[in-house]
């Protein structure tokens, strides 16, 4: 255990609801919780196996919020869903054995084309969406999250970003039902990744739980506050989202 001072609690109880938030409404949140787990004096590898905690309460959290206000996508979700799962095994396998600064970069790199994409991508109200759910679209997206489950047990940082982009663009999913989508799917696959983790004993249980305290909270205030605002103001926060992470992801 590596928590000693109650300020250690607080601190990450702190982050996790920041972080919450984040990943509830783009994504990125990893970015505060992965440093705050680090200070805390967690090894590098203990910390982005603990952090899963934290992202799957979360994500279960914010997955019953929009369920809460009518917001779900089944079983498209559970396809999707499953398929990371297998895809995030193999990304746990691969964030055991190297390091993954070089992958940091080239998802910076990544996370600049998003950004551009996000913001002259042509604007769409909710209600001319024509979702994409069967057919070519259902397999492709199926592929496509395999290889997102890949990195989703690798490191997960700022996926929910790039989920959303594809469901949005590709699916033609509103960015609410993108981001409802987003954490149900991110449930499924964490959770074979959490599993992976802690039986490779990668995982601090009691850091883990108290950043999941904050970030279920955080997930749960965020989702149901999302589904009032709308797509404008998710569109704003995949924005500021994605440039912050950029810069971390290149220069830190």
């Amino acid at each position: 255990m590596y928590l000693n001072e109650p300020i250690d609690f607080l601190i990450l109880v702190f982050v996790g609801l920041m972080a919450g938030a984040i990943n509830t409404l783009g994504g990125g949140g990893s970015l505060l919780t992965l440093p705050a787990l680090i200070f805390l004096g967690l090894p590098p590898s203990i910390a982005n196996a603990s952090n899963r905690i934290g992202i799957l309460f979360s994500s279960i959290s914010a997955t019953t919020g929009y369920a809460s206000k009518g917001v779900m996508n089944f079983p498209f979700n559970i396809y999707l869903g499953f398929s990371a799962l297998f895809g995030s095994l193999l990304g746990a396998k691969i964030a055991i054995e190297i390091d993954g600064q070089l992958f940091n970069k080239i998802l910076s790199i990544l996370m600049i084309i998003v950004l551009l994409l996000i913001v002259f991508k042509p604007s769409n109200t909710q209600n001319n969406f024509v979702e994409k759910l069967h057919g070519k679209h259902l397999l492709i997206s199926i592929l496509i999250f395999f290889l997102i489950g890949i990195y989703g047990g690798f490191i997960n940082a700022g996926i929910g970003i790039i989920i959303m982009f594809f469901l949005n663009s590709f699916n033609n999913l509103s960015l609410v039902k993108s981001n409802a989508t987003k954490v149900s799917v991110v449930s499924i696959y964490t959770f074979a990744a959490v599993l992976f983790f802690a039986y490779n004993n990668k995982i601090d249980w009691e850091a883990g739980f108290v950043l999941a305290t904050g970030t279920s909270v955080g997930a749960w205030l965020a989702s149901r506050w999302s589904v009032l605002k709308g797509d404008k103001t998710i569109k704003i926060f995949l924005i500021i989202c994605v440039s912050v992470m950029s810069i971390k992801l290149w220069f830190f």
